[in-house]
């Protein structure tokens, strides 16, 4: 009924990418030369997740860094969730960002704005690989 899991490890240019029924995890570094050829199976799996869907989704969102051409594609795959059946009720966002990185937060409160369901804006210690084991570990 769901899209396959995707699961995209990361490396020192992009992100930790899990992508499983009820959830969506994206963070890390995005700093991709071509974000168009990384990104569009990621958008293609959420596409095909918006229109089988029927339960809640969780949406982990958080980067240390992340350049222009990374962003706009992560407002396209926002956009897509965006079209999700009863959005406002089953999809919640939480967007990680490092004390003190304001860069990272004004993105979240951006992002925020867009989107209408629950949205939670989350400061943490360090953005690193730690914090994404834990946060991927934690829903499994």
């Amino acid at each position: 009924m769901y899209p396959d899991n995707l699961h995209i490890e990361p490396t020192k240019r992009t992100p930790w990418i899990v992508l499983e029924h009820r959830r969506i995890f994206i963070m890390g570094r995005s700093i991709i030369d071509n974000p168009g050829v990384f990104y569009e199976p990621v958008h293609q799996w959420i596409k095909d997740y918006v229109m089988k869907s029927k339960g809640r989704t969780r949406v982990e969102l958080g980067f240390d860094y992340i350049n222009s051409g990374s962003t706009k594609w992560l407002y396209i795959l926002l956009r897509e969730l965006s079209g999700m059946e009863d959005l406002t009720h089953k999809t919640s966002v939480t967007w990680y960002y490092e004390e003190g990185d304001e860069d990272m937060r004004e993105l979240g409160r951006i992002i925020k704005s867009l989107m209408e369901c629950p949205f939670r804006l989350v400061q943490v210690g360090n953005m690193d690989d730690e914090l994404y084991r834990s946060l991927i570990s934690k829903a499994q």
